[in-house]
């Protein structure tokens, strides 16, 4: 039982963890190749990981996406540490809206006007910051979306996630605050009903116990 529960909080945590990296902002130093705009099928499998039509449009199971191309510099632990390497990496340009994820991301179009202004040419190479969440998966065509292009001086430049930071940081003192508070109200509220429903089976214990005493006392006298 005990290893059953252990690998629920663990699968929790897995899933909670998964959930923050899918909404959190990211941030890819990228060389723009290209944009352009696609019909694409929206399916069961992959419907969940778009965002809904642009503002005023109607969405459908199949519509025109904006896509940015790019090449992508590789990186190790969540991109603190770059590497040499590059990769070829699509993002989606989709408004979120007011829904989820809170991005309130309007002006898609506007964005892809800044990706084909920021294309990048093989004899002049620019190199920007794509912040976006989300992620890439090639097996059921899922994207990234776009949320903000940054022009940046070279590959060489490290971006630091603050708001990641913030967020962590502020969560981790309300999971302490909520702890504390947690402790205080149990040892205020739950704990002594507690030693008060235990005091009182003792004393009926003791009392069934002196009885059970007096009755074999009886029987033997008799």
């Amino acid at each position: 039982m005990r290893w059953f529960i252990r690998s629920l909080k663990w699968g929790a945590a897995i899933l909670l963890l998964a959930f923050f990296h899918y909404i959190l902002p990211q941030h890819d130093v990228v060389r723009i190749t290209s944009s352009a705009v696609i019909r694409t099928e929206i399916s069961s499998w992959n419907s969940l990981f778009f965002a809904q039509a642009d503002n005023g449009n109607t969405t459908l199971a199949s519509r025109d996406v904006r896509f940015i191309n790019a090449t992508k510099r590789s990186t190790w632990l969540f991109g603190f540490v770059p590497r040499d390497r590059e990769k070829v990496m699509v993002y989606r340009n989709e408004d979120t809206g007011w829904i989820w994820p809170p991005y309130f991301k309007f002006d898609s179009a506007d964005l892809q006007a800044e990706a084909d202004g920021a294309v990048s040419a093989p004899t002049a190479e620019q190199w920007a910051v794509i912040t976006h969440y989300g992620w890439r998966n090639r097996f059921i065509s899922i994207y990234p979306n776009a949320i903000s292009i940054k022009p940046v001086a070279g590959p060489d430049v490290r971006v630091i996630p603050w708001f990641n930071i913030v967020f962590f940081t502020a969560m981790l003192a309300g999971f302490f605050f909520l702890r504390a508070v947690w402790r205080q109200f149990r040892e205020r509220m739950i704990d002594p009903a507690i030693d008060k429903v235990e005091d009182r089976w003792d004393e009926m214990e003791a009392g069934m116990s002196q009885r059970r005493s007096r009755l074999s006392r009886w029987w033997q006298g008799k």
